[in-house]
């Protein structure tokens, strides 16, 4: 295999178990089996790729797919979803309230993401901002209407690191840089979606509020945050792609 066609071509299959022609058009991301067990169930369809890195479940023109964690697997995925060229990417992410307004079972809609994670820099130089498709962030934004609830917006910052609680000169410079949250994919898949021309936005659930220690998440909390959160997320990101959809709207706001 020569070109980078060919390549994701063929590793695309190979990570998720799905030959190319069975994927849907609209693409939703996640880092966790449980959204994907959710979705299957829902729509009776069934999970695939429990053997392989990535598993995914597909119904009519969206597939959902949970391609792990971190920033690496995040370019990854998006690299390898060059090989069917999707209509809309959507990442359904959690992560930790930095500021106190971003409670815990929020939504917050990121505008933007700084790129702290690293891994981002080899698709475009750091002063390359990572944003996401304002189209798709705008069908969001109408869908948890819909749904009832309220939203935050502004910018995450994505890191590599994942023990970082315990760390307050890190935590002080969150707090200079004034983002609403921190996570460990959004940066990326906003940056590697524009570098592979596609449409990328993120609807992200407030998991906990790391900042203080008693906000630090634990097994039992996390476990508390899907029961009550996570079905609602997952509704609202389907609804999102089906409002895209069904209306023939383009989110390509962007000439690449």
């Amino acid at each position: 295999m020569k070109s980078r066609q060919e390549i994701v071509e063929n590793w695309l299959p190979r990570y998720t178990g799905v030959p190319l022609k069975q994927f849907g058009d609209y693409i939703l991301l996640t880092n966790f089996d449980r959204y994907v067990s959710l979705f299957a169930q829902w729509h009776h369809v069934p999970v695939r790729g429990k053997d392989k890195p990535m598993s995914s479940a597909t119904a009519g023109k969206i597939t959902i797919i949970n391609f792990g964690m971190g920033s690496a697997t995040a370019a990854t995925v998006m690299d390898l979803l060059s090989a069917i060229k999707p209509k809309a990417v959507l990442f359904l992410g959690k992560c930790g309230g930095v500021k106190h307004r971003a409670e815990v079972g929020g939504f917050i809609l990121p505008i933007a993401a700084v790129r702290g994670e690293g891994t981002s820099n080899d698709y475009f130089p750091p002063e390359v901002p990572a944003l996401p498709a304002f189209a798709l962030q705008k069908a969001i934004s109408t869908t948890i209407r819909e749904h009832g609830h309220d939203y935050w917006t502004g910018t995450i910052y994505t890191t590599n690191r994942r023990v970082w609680e315990h760390d307050d000169e890190f935590k002080a410079y969150l707090k200079k840089i004034h983002v609403m949250a921190v996570d460990m994919e959004t940066a990326t898949i906003f940056t590697t979606g524009f570098y592979n021309e596609i449409p990328t936005g993120a609807l992200l659930l407030v998991s906990d509020q790391p900042m203080t220690p008693e906000g630090v998440k634990t097994a039992k909390s996390d476990v508390l945050v899907d029961e009550k959160y996570v079905s609602d997320h997952i509704r609202i990101g389907i609804d999102s792609l089906k409002q895209l959809i069904n209306r023939g709207l383009t989110v390509k706001h962007l000439k690449f």
